[in-house]
Formats: structure tokens, sequence, C-alpha cells
């Protein structure tokens, strides 16, 4: 039997990137994963890959940054019997700019999904793992939960809001059973981070000749330590911030 198997598993922003990566390996260690995406076709792609892989996953549309549809999204779960007992808040974006450059919208929908949105469905998930004796929530941060950058406030301020939430949570919710970590991933190989190079926003070369490892991460390796901290393996861990980033942030040298 899979270390799995019985599980339910909600993953949001789970259309691409670390997001399919956990939803991915969840699977395969034998949940039931609940994907969510705003992109009802990669969503559905997500669920197709786990398909094909031998998985079983459900697709669900929904926005975490509206707190009125995370809440029908959970009734919906309930409706079907599949209330889910790990959660992992994974959507996010990233928003770099210039401070005084900002704007009151950017500012808003960075905060709405990276902090607003782990709340709400961590305040949904966790009132039904506390009625069914326990469960898992990993939030995805990044290693600007610790560490500061420029032209990356409202990024920053989430990310570092994300780890606080999980330090905090894991201390209110540890006698419902409840475990909550946080993987803070470092720079990844992704479309995104493509993205940033191609257009001059983000100096690859010199990223990776900041990372002691010498080379970006992987999607699937975040989705490693997220699997891990979701096994009974890990039962006796909560309330961790885990960085997976070559060394990045334990270097403090040029």
């Amino acid at each position: 039997m899979k270390i799995l198997s019985g599980r339910k598993a909600l993953v949001t922003g789970a259309g691409s990137g670390i997001g399919r990566e956990s939803a991915l390996a969840l699977a395969g260690a034998g949940a039931l994963v609940l994907v969510n995406d705003v992109s009802e076709t990669a969503a559905h792609g997500t669920c197709t890959a786990i398909a094909e892989a031998g998985g079983k996953a459900h697709s669900y549309i929904a926005s975490v940054a509206d707190p009125d549809a995370v809440r029908l999204l959970f009734e919906q779960f309930d409706a079907e019997g599949n209330a889910p007992d790990i959660l992992v808040n994974n959507a996010g974006v990233s928003g770099n700019a210039p401070t005084l450059e900002l704007t009151d919208a950017n500012w808003m929908r960075v905060i709405g999904i990276n902090l607003n949105g782990p709340f709400y469905c961590s305040r949904e998930a966790g009132l039904r793992m506390r009625a069914a004796g326990g469960g898992a929530i990993v939030n995805i941060g990044s290693i600007y939960s610790v560490v500061a950058a420029p032209q990356r406030l409202s990024y920053c301020t989430t990310k570092a809001a994300i780890g606080m939430m999980t330090k905090c949570l894991a201390l209110e919710w540890a006698e419902f059973g409840i475990r909550v970590n946080c993987v803070a991933p470092g720079y990844v190989d992704s479309a995104l981070t493509r993205e940033l190079a191609a257009t001059g926003r983000l100096d690859l070369a010199a990223v990776e000749r900041r990372i002691p490892q010498h080379r970006l991460g992987q999607a699937s390796e975040i989705a490693d330590a997220v699997l891990y901290l979701c096994e009974p393996r890990s039962m006796h861990i909560t309330g961790h911030i885990l960085t997976v980033d070559g060394g990045w942030t334990a270097n403090g040298y040029l």
C-alpha cells in the first residue's frame, strides 16, 4: 500500500510548476489529489498527467483570493465526501516592481493571492481537520520568507508573513493533531524564471554563481520536500520552514 493511500490532498495553484509537481508527487504516494487552479485548462492538464501515471485526481476552478469562492469550494468537498486532510498552499504570484512604482492594485493582488489565499484555505481546512482528528498543511514560502531583496516588497512581505503564519498555526493547532510546515524554495527552473531572464529582469548567470550548488532547483525537488512533510515519517515536525535552495540562504559570502 502506498504511504498516502486513503488521504485527500488539496493543492492550490496546481496547474503548473511547483504546484503541478507537488500534485503528481502526492498522487504517486497514493493520495486522491484535489487540483485547484484559476485556469481550467491547466488544472485539467495536471489531472490528465496524474491519471496517466496511475493516480487519481479531480479539478476545481476557483481563486483562493476570494473568500466566498474558497468557502464554496470546501462546501463542495464536503458534499462529495472529499474534505482534504492534506493542504498544500501553493498558489502565488511574484509582483516584482520598484516600490515607488507599486500601484495599490498590484499590492492588493499580491496580498490577496499570496497571503489571504493561504489564510482562507487554511481556515477552512483547519475546521475540517480538527473535526477529523488531524491533518497536514504545507505552505509554499520562499527564500524571501527569511531574507530580503529590493524591488520585491509585496512578494517578500507576503512570503515572510507566510513563514510566521506557519509557526502561529503550528502552535495553535498542534493540540488538534494538525501539523503546519513551510517549504521555502530558492530560484527554480521555471517558465517564470526564464521569462524574467529573457526580459532582463533577472541575471541568471549571477543567480547561479551565488548559489553554492551553482544551479537552479527543479520543481520536482521542491515537490519531494512537500511530500515528505505530508507523510507519516515527518509526524514530529511542525512549525518548521524548510529551505530548498542549494545553499542560497546559508551563503553570506561573495
